[in-house]
């Protein structure tokens, strides 16, 4: 049994101030994947049924490699505030939670800078 008071008792469990910037960061990501989907995908509706060298050229143009390589950034920066989230939310063992957020962060890691890397390999190839 406790002395202390109901606020004593609730003095520093509170809010950890981080999530209304989480929030705001994922909103954020959001809103600049909306332009950014669309033009991915009718870009690639156009692409329908050519070949590699097409792609290829098409990728080729600074402008199309920049959006390529804004819009891969976004999607799995969105991606990863998301899994982390359900992380948080439905682990609860504190080690898994630990090591399942490090493991979110390194694939997306991984993920991003390997698509990244063929993006511009293909736009700066000749």
């Amino acid at each position: 049994m406790s002395m202390r008071s109901p606020l004593g008792q609730a003095r520093g469990l509170g809010s950890a101030k981080d999530g209304t910037h989480h929030f705001w960061v994922q909103r954020i990501s959001a809103v600049a994947l909306i332009p950014l989907s669309l033009w991915f995908v009718f870009s690639v509706a156009q692409l329908a049924g050519g070949d590699f060298y097409m792609v290829r050229h098409w990728v080729h143009a600074p402008s199309v490699a920049i959006t390529l390589v804004l819009f891969i950034v976004a999607a799995l920066y969105h991606s990863m505030l998301g899994v982390q989230v359900v992380i948080e939310d439905y682990i609860g063992n504190e080690g898994s939670k630990i090591v399942s957020l490090l493991l979110n962060k390194f694939l997306h890691a991984i993920v991003a800078v390997s698509t990244i890397f063929a993006v511009l390999k293909v736009a700066l190839g000749s």
